[in-house]
């Protein structure tokens, strides 16, 4: 039981947000959130005295391996095509221990800032490394107890072929199709409550040949998996689509069928109107990523438009590699601030970016058992509480206080799955023992890659 929080803000139908009710879990959910619940039976009691209480954050598109390559001074200056160029470089000498690694930073990073789901974009594959890389990613979130949706991305389009990455990083279109069917058979969880499920994420329009979009598309839809690619994040993407496709990006997405339910885009920063209605018509998924299209230089995407014309929305921190952070809390706040760059009519208020971390990010990963706080669902929860001196005289609205003020803690509780993974602030294994491993791993990576 959870007695006595300040505010439990439900992100329920109705966004209502209580005040003077406790939290009932039993087993893997919630199942009453009412005023005096009896604790004298419970296995546990936390005591939410001061504490704001959410739903654990969603986390929609990040890169887990790119916590191994933050802050290379190459590329903290440079816009995404010269970042991916330089960066591949580094990225060409991942091994499975380097996805282990930083699989558990990641994970841990989101977590502390009250993150207990997310996705991950994994689609560098190099010639000299193991193949079972996502196998690696997926293990190590069972261990840690994390709720993970992992994408099997994949490049096809190498250098020699007109694309953008090396070709050492690049894998046969039958060796993807291969794996993609290995890993569905062997990870994939379709049931309520899952902790476990697989999409497919071939990376970008200039990483993969069109033959293998149809292909990803045909084998989604044969097996009931959503799709995800990166989509329209630059203008050197646009110039790219027009010279090789003839068409925009979103054009480009539409003629090849991923316009749909089940398919979500990490970015979608350069719309216009009429590709923002057409993403609404086919109630496609969008992944807002506002700290690293301002660490690129990749613009503003236009959230407030997607939500009029009933894009589903979510949110994600990215790569860490151009972030540089897997801190959730920091990106719920950029995307609020970022959208007060533009028109007063296209901003977005704390509530609504709070409201695109939690339930967006759920139907963004086609879920509706997470990302609310009601009877019946999973009981994923954040605990923060406002006694610390970076909320002092925020007081008068709690909720907004996550957003508007900075954080300088971790989260007091995050329970998955009925289950508390950060307990009083503390995590479940030795931060500091993982954090010097991944700090050697990630040098010896760049040395490599500077003596090649």
């Amino acid at each position: 039981i959870i007695k006595n929080p300040l505010l439990v803000a439900t992100m329920n139908s109705s966004s209502e947000e209580l005040s003077g009710v406790d939290i009932l879990i039993e087993g893997d959910k919630i199942t009453s959130v009412s005023k005096g619940l009896d604790a004298e039976h419970a296995e546990r009691v936390i005591d939410a005295t001061g504490m704001v209480v959410l739903p654990g954050f969603i986390n929609t598109h990040h890169h887990f391996y790119q916590t191994l390559t933050r802050n290379i001074p190459t590329v903290q200056d440079t816009p995404l095509f010269h970042w991916l160029l330089e960066s591949y470089e580094v990225w060409r000498q991942l091994t499975l221990e380097g996805v282990e690694l930083s699989t558990r930073t990641a994970i841990l990073e989101m977590m502390k800032s009250g993150v207990s789901t997310s996705s991950d974009h994994l689609y560098l594959f190099p010639e000299q490394s193991e193949k079972e890389l996502i196998d690696a990613e997926i293990q190590v979130a069972q261990q840690i107890g994390f709720r993970f949706h992992a994408t099997r991305g994949s490049m096809s389009l190498g250098r020699s072929l007109g694309g953008l990455p090396p070709d050492d990083v690049v894998q046969s279109e039958a060796d993807i199709e291969q794996d993609t069917e290995r890993l569905f058979r062997g990870f994939h969880d379709e049931s309520e409550g899952s902790m476990s499920r697989l999409a497919l994420a071939p990376c970008s329009p200039f990483s993969v040949t069109p033959e293998l979009m149809r292909r990803t598309l045909n084998f989604a839809k044969n097996h009931g998996l959503q799709i995800h690619t990166h989509l329209a994040e630059t203008r050197d993407e646009e110039e790219f689509c027009l010279k090789r496709f003839g068409m925009r990006p979103v054009q480009y997405m539409d003629s090849l069928n991923w316009l749909d339910p089940s398919s979500w885009f990490a970015h979608c920063v350069h719309l216009n109107q009429e590709e923002i209605l057409r993403m609404g018509e086919t109630a496609s998924g969008v992944c807002h990523c506002p700290s690293s299209n301002m660490r690129l230089g990749s613009g503003i995407a236009p959230i407030r438009e997607m939500l009029k014309c009933g894009v589903r929305v979510g949110l994600g921190v990215d790569g860490s590699a151009s972030n540089d952070s897997s801190n959730m809390l920091l990106e719920i706040r950029n995307s609020m601030l970022l959208s007060r760059l533009r028109d007063k009519e296209n901003w977005l208020s704390a509530r609504d970016v709070l409201r695109l971390a939690t339930r967006g990010g759920a139907s963004v990963l086609g879920r509706d058992d997470i990302g609310q706080i009601t009877p019946g669902k999973q009981a994923d929860l954040a605990l923060f509480s406002i006694n610390g001196v970076e909320y002092a005289g925020a007081q008068a609205d709690p909720l907004a206080a996550l957003v508007f003020c900075v954080r300088m803690q971790p989260v007091d509780y995050l329970i998955i799955k009925g289950i508390p993974r950060i307990d009083q602030g503390r995590p479940e294994f030795d931060e500091n023992s993982h954090v010097s491993c991944h700090n050697q791993y990630s040098l010896e990576m760049q040395d490599k890659a500077l003596k090649n």
